[in-house]
């Protein structure tokens, strides 16, 4: 390992199939010719968290807080120089997770609307669950950054909601159809991108086939933790 490399530390579980998913893109992004060029990567998968919409939401915050906190600090004390998080909803506590910690915390909300700037973009969808929508911690950054944050109706809503929970969380694909309606939705009001806001709908991406269209924030967390660790990334 060269000065410049690092060691990521992963804190998952959120779901755990969007772990797994997390790091198939971190080792297909890594431009590495041999095992030892890969990212060296500890990887936390702590199921056990409270589900983070239903705790923000129903009044349960310092019961998620303290165990993301508590898994932050093992990843911490194990020797990892920089941490990522793949659950868009917990980055709500981002800010109050890296006053407590020593090592940097990609922000993945944080990247992924620099990402979205640096594109051209103006007018973005947010798909995420009611917890990332409702707290607004996509569309503070959107806003700051002098874009225009597009959310959906509370129908359509339900049916992004009804991809996550009911779908991909119980190991389904999820539903071509109910995507569909989403989409149709969002080039109708002139978006003219959308965000994968939540790591249950970047499963999804990696089970079909999605275009440009849509910003996975998984795969710029994938892109910045390669680069972070001293990495370069590969072009697929």
């Amino acid at each position: 390992m060269t000065e410049k490399e690092g060691i990521l530390g992963v804190l998952g579980g959120m779901g755990p199939q969007a772990t797994n998913t997390f790091y198939q893109r971190i080792i297909d992004r890594t431009q590495a010719e041999t095992d030892q060029e890969h990212l060296r990567v500890l990887i936390w998968s702590d199921a056990k968290i409270p589900d983070r919409t239903a705790g923000i939401l129903g009044g349960r915050e310092e019961e998620v807080f303290s165990a993301l906190l508590a898994d932050a600090q093992l990843l911490e004390r194990a020797g990892c120089t920089v941490l990522a998080i793949p659950c868009n909803t917990s980055h709500y506590f981002a800010d109050r997770l890296q006053a407590q910690l020593q090592v940097p915390i990609i922000h993945m909300i944080r990247e992924t609307v620099q990402a979205i700037q640096a594109a051209g973009k103006h007018r973005v969808g947010i798909l995420a669950t009611d917890g990332t929508v409702k707290t607004g911690i996509y569309q503070k950054e959107l806003e700051a950054a002098g874009l225009e944050a597009v959310t959906l109706p509370e129908s359509l809503q339900k049916v992004v909601m009804s991809i996550i929970y009911d779908e991909i969380k119980r190991g389904e694909t999820g539903s071509r159809e109910k995507f569909a309606e989403v989409d149709s939705y969002l080039r109708s009001v002139g978006c003219d991108c959308a965000i994968l806001g939540c790591t249950e709908l970047s499963v999804y991406r990696s089970l079909h086939s999605l275009p440009p269209y849509y910003i996975d924030a998984m795969e710029v967390l994938a892109e910045q933790a390669i680069l972070r660790c001293g990495k370069r990334l590969r072009n697929i």
